[in-house]
């Protein structure tokens, strides 16, 4: 899940979360006070009822008037006169299934209320003579009852729609919080090591967006002279080090040539002098190539490549410098539109990296059967080399691509363990990979993979 979309879920949470508890708090207030004038009338009933049925004064009359005149009847409304017997405490109505607490604010002296869905109670202790009574009045409060359902309708509703909003709400939030970002990650992405060159735009302002970006050109300023500094060491280590090599190698022919006792150390030792330089310009013309491919492609010619010719270039360049080969070149399963396997890329680093594999098939197999295919994968042309060799132990199959290894098996194979680093340095370079299949002294197939 996208942090974008991490962003709009919380928001939207975080908001149902406030607008459940503002809803909560207007329903539990308006349920506390919707009913308060009601519970008055109750009362204002209480009091005068108390008055003409339980007090009985000679003002009995003008109460039962003005109960007539100005209070009208509620609905359902209900009398209920209860004796109290304050030695036992109360006399409970078992049939009015009031709550206990109900009659121990009555018993503190205090007006009671209690509510059972739309129907009200009140009701308090009055004492004429020695005889206590309690009056309760019950009645319903059709509309206020009816103004809180439609509250509690409200409520809920607007809490589905208000969850709803904030979601398109946080989601418009986000993305316009997230533009920024998004434009950064964009020309990010088009940034790799062939435009190494370019940098993302500079953001106005002091933000974290604006020091994200400071921070990546930096970055990208400090890898450019990384990159400029390792052609220039690599440009010049090539010349200067190649030119000692040549002398010394020229010298060492030179003075071979005019000696004539070939059993002579010194005839050895310049033999051994001319092979370890040989053995010498070999490992630096390796490690150069190992070094090179791993750049930027700006010094490299990209161009279209057909791979079937590629293909045969590589079996003809095998054939001139190991004629006794057995490579077998297999393409069954070469697609009907030769379009498909068309390839930008580098000629004679691709030749390079597909050359050395073979090599190495040829020579592990000691010059056995290498079958040389060329096939198509949903997205990948995939050209294959198997051979029929000493395989590669499987606990060392992770290190195959490390430089300078060299399997426990291939002691009697002369080699530097750098062919293999430079073909898949190569093979990434063309955003490729290679796959390999192995069991010791049965054979190795490696795939490589080179998108379409």
């Amino acid at each position: 899940m996208s942090l974008h979309t991490r962003i709009t879920f919380l928001f939207a949470i975080l908001s149902a979360v406030i607008i459940s508890l503002l809803s909560g708090f207007v329903w539990y207030f308006a349920n506390e006070f919707a009913f308060e004038d009601f519970y008055k009338r109750l009362e204002a009933r209480v009091n005068i009822t108390a008055q003409i049925k339980v007090y009985k004064s000679a003002n009995t009359k003008e109460y039962i008037e003005l109960r007539t005149k100005y209070l009208e009847q509620l609905p359902s409304e209900q009398e209920h006169i209860l004796t109290a017997d304050k030695s036992s405490k109360l006399s409970f109505d078992k049939k009015m299934q009031l709550p206990f607490g109900f009659y121990q604010m009555i018993d503190q002296g205090k007006m009671a209320r209690y509510r059972k869905k739309n129907v009200f109670y009140a009701g308090k202790y009055f004492k004429t003579g020695n005889k206590g009574y309690i009056v309760i009045i019950s009645g319903r409060d059709p509309y206020g009852y009816r103004e809180l359902e439609y509250l509690q309708k409200i409520l809920i509703a607007g809490f589905f729609l208000s969850v709803a909003l904030s979601y398109l709400v946080g989601r418009k939030f986000s993305e316009f919080t997230f533009k920024p970002i998004r434009a950064l990650i964009k020309k990010t992405k088009g940034i790799n090591a062939e435009n190494l060159h370019q940098r993302l735009d500079p953001v106005q302002g002091t933000d974290e967006i604006a020091e994200i970006s400071q921070t990546f050109n930096d970055m990208l300023d400090r890898l450019e002279t990384a990159f400029e500094t390792q052609n220039n060491f690599i440009s010049n280590a090539s010349h200067e080090l190649r030119t000692p090599l040549t002398i010394i190698s020229g010298e060492a022919e030179l003075a071979l040539s005019g000696t004539t006792d070939k059993e002579s150390e010194l005839y050895k030792s310049l033999l051994k002098i001319q092979s370890e330089s040989d053995r010498l310009e070999n490992i630096l013309t390796s490690l150069l190539g190992l070094a090179q491919s791993g750049f930027d492609g700006k010094k490299q010619r990209w161009e279209n490549i057909r791979l079937d010719e590629l293909i045969w270039d590589v079996k003809s360049a095998i054939d001139l410098v190991n004629p006794d080969n057995n490579i077998q070149v297999d393409f069954s399963n070469l697609p009907a539109d030769f379009e498909n396997i068309n390839l930008k890329g580098n000629l004679n680093l691709l030749k390079l990296a597909i050359t050395n594999i073979v090599n190495n098939a040829c020579k592990y197999s000691d010059n056995r059967i290498v079958i040389l295919g060329l096939s198509i994968s949903a997205a990948n042309v995939v050209i294959s080399v198997k051979d029929q060799g000493i395989g590669i132990p499987e606990n060392e199959l992770q290190h195959v691509f490390e430089p300078f290894f060299r399997a426990s098996n291939t002691t009697n194979y002369s080699g530097y363990g750098v062919g293999l680093p430079l073909s898949l340095n190569i093979i990434r370079l063309h955003r490729g990979s290679i796959a390999i299949k192995t069991v010791q002294e049965s054979g190795t197939e490696m795939n490589i993979l080179l998108p379409i």
